[in-house]
């Protein structure tokens, strides 16, 4: 599942970027406790994990199952906080909106056996050169530019 922003949003007087979003799942339980999340350690690619769901599975038992996220702050120190206290009989499913986070991210079921599944989107933000425009987007641009009409100048009115 893949999905390009066509709103590009300016990142530099040379250029722009281009988002992709991938759909992101990973399930939690006591054999295995935690997931991290990198990207690729490519130049021009920032990756991103947009967290949505945190939804226990089937066979969850009744208990307390506490999901936890490990990322970088604004400072660069890695923080741990608590997104999600899970019960089956009270709250088996948290909707975290578009909680979003920069590559490295470690999502860990602190407490609990789980079955917790967490859901979201992988987002890939691509710098864009403007001198780098496809051949696609170089046509389109020919095309629009041919499909608008000659501007004539107006006839002059003669005085009499």
């Amino acid at each position: 599942m893949s999905f390009h922003d066509d709103e590009s949003s300016d990142v530099g007087p040379s250029g722009q970027s281009r988002l992709e979003s991938f759909l992101f799942s990973c399930e939690l339980s006591s054999k295995v406790p935690f997931y991290t999340f990198q990207g690729d350690e490519e130049e021009d690619l920032e990756h991103f994990l947009e967290l949505r769901t945190v939804c226990l599975g089937n066979g969850a038992k009744e208990e307390s199952n506490v999901v936890e996220v490990t990322a970088m702050n604004h400072q660069g120190k890695t923080i741990s906080v608590p997104v999600a206290n899970l019960h089956i009989k009270c709250l088996p499913m948290v909707s975290l909106g578009e909680f979003e986070l920069k590559a490295p991210v470690t999502i860990r079921l602190k407490a609990g056996t789980g079955p917790v599944s967490v859901s979201g989107l992988h987002l890939i933000a691509t710098q864009v050169e403007d001198s780098n425009l496809s051949e696609e987007e170089e046509e389109e641009e020919e095309e629009e530019e041919e499909e608008l009409p000659a501007i004539k100048p107006a006839k002059k009115k003669q005085k009499q």
